[in-house]
C-alpha cells in the first residue's frame, strides 16, 4: 500500500532533549515508515530536520523535501540535514518562491498536504495558536486527511 505523508512542527525544540525526538519518532511514525510511504518534510530547523535526519537513518520510506525559496535560503541547521540525509532524499523541491515570508511558508505548506493522505503534526505543547504548525494541520483538517498530533 502506497501513502503520503506529511511532516510538520515547531521550529522551537531546544526545551527537549534530541534523544526524546527519536523516542517520539520511533513511537509516532516508524509505524508509517515503510518503503511504500513518502514523506514529505519542509526544509525548516527544528522539527522538519530532526524528523529528516531520523527517517533518513531508521527507515525505508521515500523523502521529498520541500523548501519554499530555494534550499540555499534555508537556516544552516536545515541546509546542513538536508546535506546529511542527501543519500536518502529521494526529492528535494524548490518552490522558488519570490519573498520567503508566510505567504511562501504557508504556499509550501498547502502544496504538501495536497499530495498526502496524512498529516503529522508536533506542535509546541498547549493550546492551539497561530502557528505554520497549526495553520498546516487545520488546513488538512479542512481537506478531509488524517492527522497524528503529537504535542512537543
Amino acid at each position: 500500500m502506497s501513502r503520503a505523508v506529511t511532516i510538520t512542527g515547531t521550529r522551537s525544540t531546544a526545551h527537549r532533549e534530541l534523544p526524546t525526538y527519536a523516542e517520539l519518532f520511533t513511537s509516532y511514525l516508524a509505524p508509517f515508515a515503510d518503503a511504500g510511504t513518502r514523506f514529505y518534510i519542509g526544509g525548516a530547523k527544528g522539527i522538519d530536520s530532526l524528523a529528516l535526519l531520523w527517517l533518513a537513518e531508521n527507515s525505508e520510506a521515500q523523502i521529498t523535501v520541500v523548501v519554499p525559496g530555494t534550499v540555499r535560503q534555508q537556516p544552516t541547521e536545515a541546509r546542513q540535514a538536508i546535506t546529511r540525509g542527501r543519500g536518502r532524499i529521494a526529492e528535494v523541491v524548490e518552490l522558488c518562491a519570490p519573498e520567503l515570508g508566510t505567504p511562501a511558508f504557508h504556499a509550501r505548506n498547502r502544496w504538501m498536504v495536497d499530495r498526502s493522505e496524512m498529516i503529522a503534526g508536533f506542535p509546541l505543547a498547549g493550546p492551539r495558536g497561530e502557528s505554520g504548525t497549526w495553520y498546516t494541520i487545520n488546513y488538512g483538517a479542512e481537506r478531509g486527511k488524517a492527522q497524528l498530533i503529537v504535542p512537543v
